[in-house]
Parts: C-alpha cells; structure tokens; sequence
C-alpha cells in the first residue's frame, strides 16, 4: 500500500499491524490502551462530524493540548475532512495567541485542559473567525470532543469523506506550525503532506525498528520533531504511549519499558545529572567501582576503537554499574534520539558505552524536521556531529559557511509571509538554514554556530557564541552558559553553574551550601567554575577566551520568557535581565 499522505498511514495500519495498543495513555492511575481499529474509528466519526460542522477545504483548526490519543484523533481528522491543522504549544502566551488565531483565520479549536480552556476562551472572545471550542478533558459549561465523535456516528458522511481525501495531493498543505523565534511574531511553516512523509520514511535508518516496539512520546506534538517520530512510529507499527508529563517520564519509562524515546539534551542533562548524585550518596568500594565505570564510559571510541582491555573492563562495568541506568529507563532501551539543541559529547560517549545508543540529529520545522541524523548504518555515529544528511536531501554551504538545503522535506514556505519564504528560501531552491556547519569525514555534519548569534568585538574579531557554549557546558560544573561580548573589548559569559553537582561537590570538600545565592558568591567555588572555563579557554584562538565571567542563581527558563519552547537563549531578554551584572563585567 502507497503512503502518499499522512492520513493513508491509518488504512496501512489496519492491514499491516493491527493490533491491540496502537496508541496508549494513563488515565486515572492505570494505562488505557486503544487498538488499531479504534484509532481508525475513531478518527472516521471525528472526520464526519467535522464535515458535519460545514468545515470547508482548508478551513484552519488549532490543537493545544499536552500529548495524548486524541492529539492524534483530532489531527487525524482534520486532515481527512480536508482542513489544516495548526497545532500551537500549550504553554503559549496569550499575546502570541491570538496573533495566530488572527493570522491563521482559525475556525475551530480542540484544547485539554480547563487551564487551557479559559485561556483560549479568553482570546477566542475577541477573535471573530474562531466559531467553538472542543475540548479533550471533561470541563462543565465547554462542548466536548466526543460530540463531534457521536454525530458522526449517528450521521456518517463516508462518501463525501472519501471524495475529500481522494481529491488531497501529496503536495497539498496539511498543516501550519507557527515558530516561536527569539524576536518578533511567530512565523506558520507551511508544510505538506509530502514533507512530512518523505521525511519519516527517510529516518526509518535511525534505530532497527520492529512492529513489537512500544515508543514513549512526550516531547510536545504541536512542535514537528515529535510529530514526525509519532508518523514514523505507525508508518511501521510501533505502539505509541504518551508519557503523563514531563515529571512523570522517569516513572512512565519503568512502567512502559520502551525501545526508543525522542528528546532533547536538557533532558538527558537532567537524566545524567541525576544518575551521578546517586552515585554520589554511595559509600566506600560501591562509590568507586561507580566513578570507576563513569570515567571509563567517558573515554568510550566507537568500533572497538579503545582496545581490548578497555573492552574487557568495560563489559565489567556494563555487569555492575550501567545495566542499572538501563533499568532505570525501562530494560528495553535500544535507540534515544536527539535533537533541538547540542548533545554534549561526553554525555553521548557514556550513554553510548552503557549500552544505551543516543543518537544526535538535526533540522528545524522548516525541514520537516531532520536533515541529518547519527543512525544504526554501519559506520553511522560520529560524536560531536548530527551525523549523516538522510536519502533525498542535499546538503551544501554558503561561503560564509552558512549549510543550505534543498529536498522533499523543505516546507512549502512561510503562510502569509511571500518576503519571509524568498528571504529564506533562495531562487535556486535552497533553504537557508541560518545555521553554520561543515562536514568531518566528508559525511558527517558538525554544527558551528548559528548565523544569526555570531557577533563582533569591538576588535573587530568575530564571535561564535554557541560553539564557545557547547564547549564550557562539557563541564560537569556548568549548567547553562551565554556567551557575551558583541562591541566590548572581550568576550565574557553568564553561567549557571549546576547546582546538583555543585552540592554533591560542596559535601565531598566541606563547602556549607545554604543556598545557590549563597554558593555562587563562594570565593572557592568561583575559583573552581574559573578554572572550568580556563580549561576551555586553553582550546579557543585568543581573541575568543572568556573573561571575567558571572555566575547566576537560577537556571534559565521558558516559563519566565528566558528560553523558546525550543530551549533556545532569549539573549535579548537574558542580557537586558543582567544589565548590572554585564556593566560589571565591562567595567574595567
């Protein structure tokens, strides 16, 4: 059977891989499991409602809502009944919101919570094109979904569906997915049926799926990495649950036992982070047989390359330490695939080395998303890169190293922004990626920097602010770091150090720790962090070390405007937050 557009993917599955848990989530403590015949059901009734609503070719309908089956029902149906879906992240602020519902025309909207019900009904109010709201949980006074599902039975619109689906392209806009930059309105990639598609079936190389597969999902779904994972997922039968919530992923994976999770390195930061204070709180032979495995994994070489007796050791430590951090995430883990921002390398060495694969990719919603993806080819990891670029997509550079792309995976363009599409998409085809790469080993790709951030000192000397990052966060004191400097003398940094480590170090050298505000203005711990950054200062050109750096008390965060949903720097708002701290820094 072709699968030429997303919704031909359900016909696939009832004739392929029907089965019993196509999607899952927990509802009231225990897991609820809907089949594959349910999926497809369900998705038909919900179509024909919509149709019974008078949805016409095209009509926009935003998703908000956490992950969960009926994400996926909703989206589902939108497609078939002809409409576009404009999924749309639920922690959006209410600003953002309504420029999109005014900008997208929208119609319709499905939402899950009450929280999130009160908060579009409040947009809703003064946006005139929006006709109702649906909403997934049970909230008194709101239309649920499942009016729709029930009308639709009651009054199923088979043909007319039928004629709709048959009458949809490959290259027919599906769906609308509004980027949240770091400045500005967000800007709707148009992408395709096609896109997304061509871009599934390309990255079936990055783990040897199998229909008996269960993958956890809770990256969110209106964002198009997580989305693409869920298509390919049942493109090839893989059984689908949705994690309760970030909170509850550790739990969630124990209880689920996945083979492969998607996630960003924040994430599995947080997962390393952890796994090392426990290792922390050990005593005596148990400690340091611990740190002994840590230190060995850290040196991890692909294919053998360490040696013999580094592999004999390393089989010693899998036995005694690294089977527990595969417990840990369920047992079954065969594939973590990342991506969004930088995977450190040494996170990548010693998850690979216990037995645990992460695989770091790279793309952006306007590629739907991957480009290029480290995968279970042969010879198909590199650490520090995102590995190769998939089948069907070309990858080339500008001359300020700037990569470009062309290929089925680039989206249509940006909705209602024709000087935003020819800015980005050149008159040869190419994307322009905005990001700086090169390729080791003349296959793999290594992200640089990003365009954009790159910055001048008031030498004239160019900056490239993320690569400095990636490096200094290699650090297991440091957490989260922005490098500044664009018009002073030098380049300086505001760090967060990371306080989990910090604390676990505090108690092994007798440092009080009452407080983070407290521990960053330690003379010994500034002393120690110092030291940090000098150890990569001895890596970069002269013109590049790091002076003078500040540390902060807190981490950065999304929910207080300081990072994109992407887990992108606000620098803007970071620096325009530490004003006083920055004139310190330059005031010499």
């Amino acid at each position: 059977m072709s699968v030429t557009r997303i919704f031909d993917i359900i016909p696939q599955l009832l004739e392929k891989y029907n089965k019993p848990n196509a999607l899952a989530m927990k509802e009231n403590g225990k897991w609820v499991e809907y089949s594959t015949q349910q999926f497809a059901d369900t998705v038909n009734y919900l179509s024909y409602g919509l149709h019974n609503l008078g949805i016409q070719r095209e009509d926009k309908i935003a998703i908000i809502a956490n992950n969960r089956p009926e994400w996926l029902f909703a989206d589902y149906a939108i497609q078939q009944s002809g409409a576009v879906s404009v999924p749309i992240y639920p922690t959006i602020s209410e600003n953002d919101l309504n420029f999109i519902f005014s900008d997208a025309n929208i119609k319709y909207v499905f939402v899950s919570s009450i929280d999130l019900y009160n908060k579009v009904k409040t947009v809703a109010a003064n946006a005139s094109s929006v006709k109702d709201i649906y909403t997934f949980n049970k909230i008194e006074g709101a239309k649920h979904w499942t009016e729709l599902v029930n009308d639709g039975k009651q009054n199923p619109k088979e043909k007319e569906i039928e004629t709709i689906k048959n009458s949809i392209k490959p290259n027919d806009l599906f769906s609308i997915l509004y980027t949240s930059g770091t400045t500005g309105n967000p800007k709707g990639v148009m992408l395709s049926h096609n896109n997304l598609i061509s871009n599934s079936i390309a990255c079936q190389i990055l783990a040897p799926f199998d229909s008996n597969w269960k993958a956890l999902s809770f990256l969110p779904l209106n964002h198009v990495y997580e989305r693409m994972l869920n298509t390919l997922y049942l493109y090839l039968g893989v059984s689908i649950y949705y994690a309760e919530s970030i909170d509850a992923v550790g739990a969630n994976l124990k209880e689920v036992k996945p083979q492969i999770f998607v996630t960003v390195p924040r994430l599995l930061e947080k997962v390393y982070d952890k796994i090392i204070s426990m290792g922390s709180e050990q005593t005596g032979i148990k400690k340091k047989i611990f740190f002994w495995a840590v230190n060995l994994g850290l040196r991890f070489e692909l294919n053998g390359a360490n040696g013999w007796w580094y592999g004999f050791q390393l089989k010693i430590a899998n036995k005694l330490v690294f089977s527990k951090w595969r417990e840990a995430l369920g047992g079954n883990i065969v594939a973590v695939a990342s991506g969004g921002a930088a995977l450190q390398p040494r996170l990548a060495r010693v998850f690979n080395a216990a037995g645990i694969v992460c695989l770091e990719g790279y793309g952006l919603t306007e590629t739907s998303p991957v480009i290029a993806v480290n995968n279970f080819l042969p010879n198909g990891i590199h650490f520090g890169t995102v590995g190769t670029v998939i089948e069907h997509v070309q990858v080339s550079f500008a001359e300020d190293g700037e990569i470009l792309v062309k290929g089925p995976n680039v989206m249509l363009g940006y909705y209602n922004r024709d000087d935003a599409t020819k800015e980005a998409i050149d008159k040869d085809g190419w994307f322009h990626t905005g990001d700086i790469g090169m390729f080791v080993e003349n296959r793999f790709l290594k992200i640089t920097d990003r365009k954009k951030e790159i910055f001048k000192t008031s030498g004239g000397k160019y900056i490239a602010p993320v690569m400095i990052e990636n490096k200094l966060k290699e650090s297991p004191f440091i957490e989260q770091v922005m490098v500044i400097g664009e018009n002073e003398k030098y380049a300086s940094a505001l760090i967060v150090p990371a306080f989990a480590y910090l604390k676990e170090y505090c108690k092994l050298h007798n440092i009080e720790f009452n407080s983070n505000e407290e521990i960053i203005k330690n003379a010994e711990i500034k002393a120690r962090i110092i030291q940090e950054v000098e150890t990569t200062n001895k890596t970069l050109a002269h013109y590049e070390t790091i002076k003078r750096p500040e540390l902060l008390p807190r981490e950065w965060t999304i929910e207080k405007n300081e990072m994109t949903p992407k887990l992108s720097l606000k620098r803007k708002i970071i620096m325009a937050a530490n004003k006083e701290l920055i004139e310190k820094i330059y005031k010499v």
